[in-house]
């Protein structure tokens, strides 16, 4: 797919063939580490985050994008981030709704192994649950209660503030008048057992299922396991899963990575590999007959990658990274280079006279070079390539599937 620029992909860390689903599920996770709530450091990665999401989410914003990038975009107006933040994770609270408890979020590290084979959780979760003293009244004497002038009722209040040039942030907060009740009565006809807040902090163990395939930064909700609000429905449990890093593998989407070393000998005359999967099954992988291993070349094992969601009898392929190692410096005699001449292919010399073949120069040996993140290989599931390792036919495809 060609597009103009990707600046907004970048920003979201998609590519531009992204589906609908994939931009959503990006702007969730960003959008979560970059809000100013959570990362006061994160204000201006946040305002491009959610102005990225404006356009890519938009299908025609998202064509009219590719085609002509910023320059065709109509910039006399915008959403709000923090407007648009709120609509997306269905925080903000409506006056002509029913009343709602808060949800409780909460960040969960996860395996690469229970990814793999799925799981399920016990966890332990601090909420707020209706008083069973006052019964979710806050007084002894539930006839004495009114309802709070200064918050109307609704137990929250309305603030602004300014965020940078240009956008202004709403934000509520539990109104001081009435602790967020919503209701005042005398001092003295409190719950002694909730001190009027109508709610009490609760331990509670909960369950929840992660299914096999699921990714970083997807979302496991456990309705009405949040916060109980006395006059109306219980808010829900939110884990945002953190996938852990991995001794052995990486994840790319469906597909799983493993690097492996070996040896110019291993690389020439063929190599075994046993690998232990993430479910504990063996796998023992061998060469293909007169394959040679290039240093970066990749190898595919096709069905061996991650579990599909939703579909999880389908799995990504299983991509083996091969760095070879060479012999260390002075570790070869004249009698060894003598050998391998006699079985490597010959040196190219050009046909010119001896003294010009072989003029002095000086060797030296430069600072070792770093390989930059961008060309590495990437990939899909229906098809790798690996431009730096050519098959022999010159094709361009150095990714072998066993």
């Amino acid at each position: 797919m060609s597009v103009k620029e990707t600046e907004y992909y970048d920003i979201l860390e998609i590519s531009p063939s992204a589906t609908q689903d994939e931009i959503r599920k990006a702007y969730r996770k960003l959008a979560l580490k970059y809000h100013p709530d959570r990362n006061p450091d994160g204000t201006e990665q946040f305002k491009k985050i959610g102005e990225a999401y404006e356009v890519l989410s938009d299908p025609e914003k998202r064509e009219t994008y590719d085609k002509h990038g910023k320059e065709g975009l109509d910039n006399s107006g915008g959403i709000n981030p923090f407007d648009l933040f709120s609509e997306l994770f269905n925080r903000k609270r409506r006056n002509d709704g029913p009343q709602r408890g808060n949800d409780i979020i909460r960040h969960f590290p996860v395996s690469l192994e229970d990814l793999y084979q799925g799981k399920t959780l016990k966890i332990s979760i601090n909420h707020m649950v209706i008083c069973p003293d006052c019964k979710g009244k806050g007084s002894t004497k539930p006839e004495e209660v009114r309802k709070c002038n200064a918050c109307g009722g609704h137990g929250i209040q309305v603030g602004y503030q300014q965020i940078g040039i240009g956008f202004i942030r709403q934000f509520t907060q539990a109104c001081t008048t009435c602790n967020g009740t919503g209701e005042i009565f005398p001092e003295h006809l409190k719950c002694s057992r909730c001190n009027g807040k109508k709610v009490i902090e609760e331990n509670k163990k909960v369950e929840a299922f992660i299914q096999k395939g699921m990714e970083d930064g997807e979302e496991v909700t456990i309705h009405g396991e949040g916060d109980q609000h006395p006059n109306g429905m219980a808010g829900d449990l939110i884990l945002i899963l953190q996938e852990k890093d991995h001794q052995f593998f990486h994840r790319k989407g469906n597909d799983l990575f493993f690097s492996h070393k070996i040896s110019l000998y291993e690389a020439l005359c063929g190599y075994v590999i046993n690998i232990t999967h993430l479910d504990g099954r063996k796998l023992r992988i061998t060469s293909a007959e007169n394959d040679v291993i290039k240093p970066r070349s990749v190898r595919g094992i096709k069905g061996q990658g991650m579990p599909k969601k939703d579909k999880s009898f389908e799995f990504g392929n299983l991509l083996i990274e091969f760095e070879v190692e060479f012999p260390p410096k002075n570790s070869l005699n004249q009698k060894r280079i003598e050998l391998l001449e006699k079985v490597l292919p010959p040196r190219t010399i050009e046909n010119k006279p001896k003294s010009e073949r072989n003029p002095k120069l000086e060797i030296f040996y430069p600072k070792k070079m770093e390989v930059s993140p961008d060309e590495k290989t990437e990939s899909t599931n229906e098809a790798y390539r690996l431009d730096r390792d050519e098959d022999e036919d010159g094709d361009g495809d150095g990714c072998q599937f066993m």
